[in-house]
């Protein structure tokens, strides 16, 4: 290897660990904390004392009555799986239809629903609301489900799309010979084919879901008494904002679920992307 090539790659490592790093800090100092008392990680937050070090302070935010996180949990996984069902149960056909059907026409509709890919949610969700309320669906959860899977699909459509190109052609004109539809098509011999790729796509929009703040908070109303893992932490962490012995141990177990999720399946997430990108 040439010095100038050494070089280049000691430079993006650096880089990169010093990155890591930086990104890491907040999850070390929310990690640290919530096994600390309220005195020490104000004398000490980036320091922990093995010898005071305890778990209480999670037992005590795990069995919380101003928000019982066990039901924040049962209604995020809801929520994650109907948004799931409805963005992925859409896509599917979508995503056919688009791969298989040449011309410009279908090709202008991928890049309609693409262009959804750099609009965030945040921006839409205002207009979203004066929709929902036109409907009767504002402060539903039927509401929040389709606002949701709404801002899931032009992801998981693009993903879905590059995905098919990839599959033979000759697969849906064998099925067609034996008298299978186009339906029939999709559900028994393409979409099986598609389990890495959907696999991918379930992650990501749970990891979406998951972490969505604003959508729950503003559709729902602070009021409801549906509240989403991050919501319900919000109003319990607001009315403790000074008690750092609530604060971090209720963050911790916020995040912990999810992070755990994304480290167990981070090389599905970088396998189904790779394929997803792939176009034939």
């Amino acid at each position: 290897m040439k010095r100038a090539e050494k070089i280049s790659t000691v430079t993006r490592v650096v880089f990169l660990s010093l990155l890591s790093l930086v990104m890491l800090v907040p999850m070390y100092i929310m990690v640290v904390n919530a096994f600390k008392p309220q005195q020490e990680i104000l004398l000490s937050p980036l320091g922990i004392d093995l010898s005071t070090a305890s778990t209480k302070y999670l037992e005590a935010a795990w069995n919380s009555t101003q928000f019982p996180i066990v039901e924040g949990y049962a209604f995020t996984i809801l929520l994650v799986v109907l948004c799931n069902l409805v963005a992925i149960g859409f896509s599917i056909p979508a995503a056919y239809v688009i791969a298989r059907t040449p011309g410009w026409v279908f090709a202008a509709i991928l890049m309609f629903f693409v262009a959804g890919m750099f609009i965030p949610a945040q921006i839409i969700v205002v207009p979203a609301i004066f929709v929902l309320k036109a409907v009767g669906l504002m402060g539903t959860v039927p509401g929040l489900v389709l606002f949701m899977s709404a801002s899931m699909i032009p992801f998981t459509l693009f993903m879905f799309s590059g995905y098919i190109r990839m599959l033979p052609r000759t697969l849906d004109e064998a099925a067609s010979i034996d008298g299978a539809g186009r339906l029939r098509v999709i559900f028994t011999i393409i979409f099986p084919l598609m389990k890495p790729i959907v696999a991918t796509a379930f992650i990501l929009n749970t990891l979406s879901a998951w972490n969505d703040f604003v959508s729950p908070q503003l559709i729902l109303g602070p009021g409801s008494s549906a509240k989403t893992i991050t919501t319900g932490v919000y109003a319990a962490v607001s009315s403790y904002s000074t008690n750092y012995e609530i604060v971090f141990p209720t963050l911790l177990l916020a995040v912990l679920p999810i992070l755990v999720i994304f480290i167990l399946t981070q090389k599905f997430i970088m396998g189904g992307l790779a394929a997803g990108a792939v176009k034939g």
